[in-house]
This record gives structure tokens, C-alpha cells and sequence, in this order.
């Protein structure tokens, strides 16, 4: 299979991620089947992504004819029948590893045989997904940033078994959707943009609790000297911090490394519910959806 003979992508899992994957592969010319096992998720799904393409309809980025053309791309379904169908697997679910074990296990039972299977996951060993399948060689990380119509880069992750080919087709297929991929030639945790990342919101929550400097402060130093567009404590409020505090975790469990063991601070917010945006407070306050 060549990236080019790719016509329709299965994405499972309707959260902002895989809404996000859905709604690209749509703009680029994709046959598109967004799964999950929730109603409530694909019908935010469905708006979320209606939303963005009717926003750019009013700004002049499409044109109302080409904006219905991405929309027919798309099928919202509840169902698992429709990914059967798919030239190209892409999962988005829930970052934990038997959640994830569960879906490749039901994806290998039911799709055709040269069908690469590839995850989204930031942190997990590709290896240890591929391991619930019998085609090890076609299993991938195919990891987007977030919000991935906007972020330019994927990395495509080798397990142990990935084939030469799985990563030629994954990246092709990436390109076609406008990306820019890098190769992660081993499946190390946090492959490459997450292997930086983490250890550098660690350090910044640590230079807080130190008392060393403020939240606000913090975040202001890395802009301005380092210039990032977030600081760290914005970021991730933006990606949430239960996905920061469990990447950290599964990390430490990989490596057993200090550096990479989640300060309590963090701990004691994702405990009391404090995720972020998502949930109005995490290291800052959103009042009206805007930080305070």
C-alpha cells in the first residue's frame, strides 16, 4: 500500500483529538468515519467541527462549496461496522494502555489485513500497543499535536516490529494532510517533543514551589527569554493536567528516573478536579473562558 492509495481514514475516538485528526483528513480530500462508543462525544464532535468549518466560511479561508464538500467527508458513527471499511486506522481515545490494548485488539479482528493500524498517543510504547495485535509490523505512533488542523508537526514513532514501509505510508499519508513529520527511530518514552517538554514543566511547577517565582512569573520568563507563544503553566492548562500529570507518571514507571517524578502540586489540582481550561480552573482561573 502506497500513502496515495489511501481514500478513507477511520479516527476512533471523538474528543478534541480525534475530532481534530477528523476534521483535518476532511480538509485534505479524505473520506473520513469518526467512532465512538458515546452519543454525547460525537455529537460535541459534530459541533465542534460544523463550528471551525462554518468560522471559516466567514472568514473568507473557504468557500461555502468547498466547506459542504469537507462536511459530505464526514460520518459520525456509534457503531464500529463503518471502520471495517477504512484504508487507514488512526486511534485517539483515552491515554491509558488498556483502553488502548482493548481498541487495537478489536481493530486487528476487524480490518483488512494490510491496513496499518496508528495511535495518537503521547506516551505510551508503541510496542507495548502493537503487542494486542497479530501485525505488529503495521502498528505506528502517528502522534499530532494539539489542535492538530493548526500544529505542523507529527511524529511517527517505530515500535520494535514497525515495518520500513508502515513508516513510509504513515508519513506520506501526514504530508498529504499538510504536515511536517520527524521519525522516532526508537520507541522511547515521550518519543521526542514530550521527551523536552515534560521535564521542563517538572522544572517550572518545582521553581514554584521552591518559591522561587511566581505562576505568572514563570510563564512571563519563558515567552519573553525563551519565545515560546505559552509558558508552561498556560500550556498546560491548554493541553490539561491530568494528560500532563499521566504522561509524567507513565515516564517515571518507564524509567524509574527522578526527573521525571510529578511534583505534588500537580498531583493535588488534577485530585481536586482542577484540569485546566477545560474545567474553568487548573493553574489559572478562566472566568468567561479567559485567564485571570
Amino acid at each position: 500500500m502506497t500513502s496515495e492509495a489511501i481514500r478513507q481514514l477511520a479516527v476512533i475516538g471523538a474528543g478534541a483529538m480525534g475530532s481534530g485528526i477528523a476534521h483535518l483528513a476532511a480538509q485534505s480530500g479524505l473520506t473520513v468515519v469518526l467512532y465512538d462508543r458515546e452519543r454525547a462525544a460525537l455529537e460535541a464532535a459534530q459541533r465542534r467541527i460544523r463550528g471551525l468549518i462554518d468560522r471559516a466560511v466567514e472568514k473568507g479561508r473557504v468557500t461555502a462549496e468547498e466547506a459542504e464538500r469537507q462536511w459530505e467527508r464526514l460520518r459520525f458513527s456509534e457503531a464500529m461496522d463503518p471502520v471495517a471499511e477504512a484504508d487507514f486506522c488512526v486511534e485517539a481515545v483515552f491515554e491509558s494502555y488498556a483502553v488502548k490494548e482493548a481498541v487495537f485488539r478489536t481493530l486487528d479482528g476487524m480490518c483488512r489485513p494490510e491496513v496499518i493500524l496508528a495511535t495518537n498517543t503521547s506516551s505510551i510504547p508503541i510496542t507495548s500497543i502493537a503487542a494486542a495485535t497479530a501485525r505488529r509490523d503495521k502498528v505506528v505512533g502517528m502522534h499530532f499535536f494539539n489542535p492538530p488542523q493548526v500544529m505542523r508537526l507529527v511524529e511517527v514513532v517505530r515500535g520494535l516490529d514497525t515495518s520500513d514501509e508502515t513508516v513510509a505510508v504513515t508519513r506520506g499519508l501526514a504530508e498529504r494532510m499538510g504536515k511536517t513529520t520527524v521519525e522516532v527511530k526508537r520507541d522511547t518514552p515521550g518519543f521526542i517533543v514530550n521527551r523536552i517538554m515534560v521535564p521542563q514543566f517538572i522544572e517550572a511547577i518545582r521553581l514554584v514551589e521552591e518559591g522561587v517565582a511566581s505562576i505568572e512569573d514563570v510563564d512571563t520568563a519563558v515567552k519573553l527569554g525563551l519565545n515560546y507563544p505559552m509558558g508552561p503553566f498556560e500550556l498546560q492548562d491548554f493541553g490539561g493536567l491530568e494528560i500532563a500529570l499521566h504522561v509524567m507518571d507513565v515516564f517515571y514507571e518507564e524509567t524509574k528516573d527522578d526527573r521525571y517524578a510529578a511534583p505534588q502540586s500537580l498531583r493535588t489540582l488534577v485530585r481536586a478536579g482542577r484540569l485546566g481550561r477545560k474545567t474553568g480552573r487548573g493553574w489559572y482561573d478562566y472566568e468567561g473562558g479567559e485567564k485571570r
